[in-house]
């Protein structure tokens, strides 16, 4: 049997009718996939890192095909700056746990969401708060601060260092 490539089985799911599952059990297929990659990223910074580190998930769209969308799941020592199609976890060394930090959505949703706040579902005010978050400047300074950055500049402050945090 040949194997297939990526774009022949979208293409060949884009024809078919769409799938009569629930969508409860769809979210949870995707979420456990998700949780298991987050879970592994831990692992991995666990084996290179000594102090808290980050994981950065960052979703990309495919550009040839359309609802394809995949999550790429990166271990680093520090805290990315906010953008798009984020979310990003710090590992706490001390606490043993994953702190969730933030999500922000792809930049339409974002501006959709800020422009339409009054008709924003209840289930999405913390997706809301973050963007707004994103768009003050409150997650920036967020990460600068878990970076051990000025505020006003990419400076270190004093003779703190990212390590020690």
């Amino acid at each position: 049997m040949a194997k297939r490539t990526l774009g022949s089985i979208v293409n060949d799911l884009a024809l078919q009718k769409p799938d009569s599952r629930d969508p409860i059990e769809i979210q949870r297929t995707v979420q456990k996939d998700y949780m298991a990659n987050l879970i592994n990223a831990v692992d991995r910074g666990l084996k290179k890192y000594t102090n808290n580190f980050f994981i950065h998930v960052e979703t990309k769209k495919e550009p040839l095909l359309s609802h394809t969308y995949r999550n790429y799941f990166i271990d680093r020592l520090t805290c990315p700056t906010p953008n798009y199609d984020q979310s990003v976890f710090k590992y706490n060394r001390v606490r043993g746990r994953i702190e969730y930090l933030w999500t922000i959505p792809d930049r339409e949703t974002c501006f959709y969401l800020k422009n339409n706040i009054n008709l924003v579902d209840p289930a999405e005010h913390e997706l809301l708060d973050f963007v707004i978050k994103f768009d003050n400047g409150t997650l920036l300074r967020l990460c600068k601060k878990l970076n051990g950055e000025k505020v006003d500049s990419t400076q270190l402050e004093g003779a703190k260092n990212v390590l020690s945090y």
